[in-house]
């Protein structure tokens, strides 16, 4: 015979269970993963080629919220955990006539807008007229922070993939492989350094400057802007005014560069230059890097000579 279930604690047991709402498992400081859900579809416009197509969120609702960008998605709060479980599917598409290189840098961001954590996505050599799919994950969430609610496309650069830097652990046929960091800025002052590794199989010789073309979003030239070799007055006590001496690289061995600029802002029309293309010297392959140069109305761009990097 079967045993007849209280009704208080039964009761009980629903009020709890809706009192709950939409959380899912895993709970909050307990380091458990958040319960996987279905992705919800997104429709919206692209970004300079990438569209995200659906977000998946713990507890996220069918349709995107009301007053959406149309690329963004409403969740209820998130559950924190080991394991976010927070991601988004997205397409890119080019619509040009040669191979481009996306670097992608999706926004995670709470009901306000804040963006409470970023990640930026590399898709390689996407031919004209193809379009390519991924996943962008934003993995552990730190404990502390206000919850994602939504998902959407922060910055999109493209260069052609002849001359996008290579990947981690690529040696282009050149032999060597030329980047730029994050660089640095303080009370005006910007500085973003430019990194030469030869990961050829010969010594590699360098004596001089690298040889800069600014660009601009369209990667057409931008006029106006001095290059100087040193500081050029912009400030002083650096090492920028260190003269070239000749270089030659083993394999494995790096020298370094930099950009140094001012974003001061008077007279004039400012002049901001998303895309440098460099050549460690004459007649060496092109690369373009986006250090995104905001270089206020002084029209002057100093860079230093290329000297070893510390081993």
């Amino acid at each position: 015979m079967r045993r007849a279930v209280p009704l208080l604690p039964a009761l009980a047991a629903l009020l709890l269970l809706t009192a709950c709402g939409t959380e899912h498992a895993g709970t909050p400081g307990t380091g458990e993963a958040a319960a996987p859900e279905s992705p919800t579809p997104v429709k919206g416009p692209s970004v300079d080629g990438v569209r995200i197509t659906s977000v998946t969120l713990p507890s996220a609702t069918p349709t995107p919220s009301a007053g959406s960008d149309g690329y963004s998605v409403h969740a209820d709060p998130l559950t924190i955990g080991r394991d976010s479980g927070i991601s988004a599917a997205y397409e890119v598409t080019n619509d040009g006539t040669q191979a481009l290189t996306y670097t992608i840098l999706f926004d995670f961001t709470d009901d306000a807008g804040g963006v409470m954590s970023n990640r930026e996505e590399t898709v390689r050599t996407v031919a004209p007229g193809a379009t390519v799919r991924r996943t962008v994950r934003l993995g552990e969430w730190a404990p502390g922070s206000s919850r994602v609610t939504r998902v959407k496309v922060g910055r999109v650069t493209k260069v052609p993939t002849a001359e996008a830097p290579s990947a981690s652990g690529e040696c282009p046929p050149s032999g060597i492989r030329v980047s730029a960091d994050d660089g640095d800025a303080a009370m005006g002052l910007r500085v973003v350094g430019l990194h030469l590794q030869n990961c050829g199989k010969r010594d590699y010789s360098l004596n001089g400057y690298p040889l800069l073309e600014l660009l601009d979003d369209d990667l057409a030239p931008v006029d106006g802007v001095r290059i100087v070799h040193g500081s050029g007055g912009i400030t002083t006590g650096t090492d920028f005014d260190e003269p070239a001496r000749p270089l030659v690289l083993k394999p494995g061995e790096s020298a370094s560069s930099g950009l140094m600029w001012r974003n001061t802002t008077e007279f004039g029309t400012a002049v901001n230059v998303p895309h440098v293309r460099v050549r460690a010297e004459r007649g060496a392959d092109p690369v373009i890097v986006t250090p995104r140069l905001d270089l206020g109305t002084t029209g002057k761009l100093a860079v230093r000579a290329w000297t070893r990097s510390p081993k």
